[in-house]
């Protein structure tokens, strides 16, 4: 979902927060952290990936993005071919090639929660505009900016998008998608929790103010959690990287964590350890001393 400006990291090696226990599942998001800004992944970091993989490392992209964007990385799964989008609202099985994934397991946002966060963050931040992710679909206001990589299928004020009629009733809701053209990016956030409560859980991973609506509990972290239990994988065994306030729960959640050199301030504070920039392959060269320190 985010489109990094360029920032240079200080930080040339991993400052590595001190475990005694081997990594079993590295997690990382995807913009702003294993891609370059360019939206690629570097031959050193397919390297380490694929490298990890061989370790018997198991290694989850966990990201925001919707399941269609995610031809950036398919051919870089191995083994189990899974992917967390939407910031924990689906796991994808990508082995399907871009167009052909499936979805394995799906956290939806309930549509009158829905209804209930587009009145109630309409009332707290007027000027908000809407767009709503689907596990297939993507709908949007007519005002929404073009900030996505697509056309939507339809455009329609958000509460016909979500009535029980309305073209949003043919698939679960993944998220919801809100958007001020003035509002600084962390205040609305602010102003977005305390109006909507617990009817969402509502998150940021985009340098402007567009906020993510998902389901009540549903995060990166929560279900990379389910994920885990699945595999017998403790938190402790977890190692993530992430830049964003999205990824916030994720970092916190594993028994490792760094955040890139281009971070967010929070997300600086918050994990355990820091690398360098997404920029300067920061993910790998984590990989490359965890394999190192295994070897």
């Amino acid at each position: 979902m985010r489109e990094n400006e360029p920032v240079t990291s200080a930080t040339r090696q991993p400052e590595t927060p001190a475990s005694t226990v081997p990594p079993r599942l590295i997690a990382t998001d995807l913009d702003g952290t294993l891609l370059r800004d360019d939206k690629t992944v570097s031959p050193r970091t397919v390297a380490a990936l694929a490298a990890a993989e061989q370790a018997g490392i198991d290694v989850f992209f966990v990201t925001g993005r919707p399941a269609r964007w995610m031809d950036v990385v398919s051919e870089h799964v191995h083994g189990h071919g899974l992917a967390i989008c939407g910031n924990g609202a689906a796991v994808v099985d990508l082995h399907g090639g871009p167009g052909a994934h499936r979805f394995v397991k799906v956290r939806e946002l309930p549509r009158q929660n829905a209804l209930d966060a587009v009145g109630l963050l309409r009332d707290a931040a007027p000027g908000t505009v809407y767009a709503v992710e689907q596990t297939y679909g993507f709908h949007q206001e007519p005002d929404y900016p073009k900030l996505h990589m697509e056309t939507p299928d339809d455009l329609a004020p958000a509460e016909e998008l979500l009535a029980p009629d309305g073209v949003a009733s043919r698939e679960p809701i993944l998220k919801i998608l809100a958007y001020h053209p003035a509002l600084d990016p962390d205040a609305f956030l602010t102003v977005a929790r305390l109006s909507v409560g617990d009817r969402a859980n509502v998150t940021r991973s985009s340098p402007s103010a567009l906020l993510e609506l998902s389901g009540p509990e549903v995060s990166k972290a929560s279900t990379l959690a389910l994920c885990c239990a699945e595999r017998g994988i403790s938190h402790e065994e977890v190692v993530a990287f992430g830049d964003m306030p999205n990824d916030l729960e994720m970092l916190t959640w594993a028994g490792r964590s760094y955040a890139m050199g281009n971070a967010h301030p929070d997300v600086l504070a918050a994990a355990s350890g820091r690398t360098a920039a997404n920029n300067e392959d920061g993910v790998a060269l984590v990989i490359e001393q965890l394999l190192a320190e295994r070897a």
